[in-house]
């Protein structure tokens, strides 16, 4: 007999979410990549050449996880790290081609993903979703004294909070 814990949101979401993850590693494996690596790749494609201070603080972790990261992508001549023109203390991390190769790869993986995800759903559904997943996130936010910076997110979708 069930108890009605598989029937709560919060499981239904963090199992998702398990099995989203599970899924993304099974893939980002396929092309030479562990969880998490995928991020930095991502975060160069948007800035090239950030510094590990900056990649650090846009992964939210601490700067020698960072480096550990840096030093296994660069291995697989994904990333290489260059003396700043300016500074040469300053170490900047930059994208190869190959690293660019794979960043592409990744957004079909992700795409791939989302298009599993969500079959089944019509594009009115996909934005309710996306709506309601956002709420929840502002509603945990909240208590626990965190900001969420997903406006532009809600105006792209329409989405905007219905007056009360």
């Amino acid at each position: 007999m069930k108890d009605g814990f598989d029937k709560k949101i919060g499981q239904r979401l963090h199992h998702v979410a398990r099995l989203q993850r599970a899924l993304a590693a099974r893939r980002l494996q396929d092309i030479g990549l562990f969880p998490g690596q995928e991020t930095v790749l991502k975060l160069l494609c948007e800035t090239d050449g950030r510094t590990m201070t900056e990649l650090a603080a846009a992964l939210r972790v601490r700067p020698p996880t960072a480096s550990k990261t840096v030093g296994r992508l660069s291995a697989q001549g994904l990333l290489v790290r260059r003396a700043s023109e300016g500074d040469a203390r300053l170490v900047r991390v930059h994208l190869t081609d190959e690293g660019r190769h794979r960043a592409e790869a990744i957004d079909a993986i992700s795409d791939s993903i989302e298009d599993s995800m969500t079959a089944g759903l019509d594009g009115k559904d996909r934005k309710r979703l996306r709506k309601m997943l956002r709420k929840i996130e502002r509603n945990l936010s909240a208590q626990l004294g965190a900001v969420t910076a997903d406006t532009e997110e809600d105006a792209e979708d329409g989405l905007e909070e219905e007056p009360a």
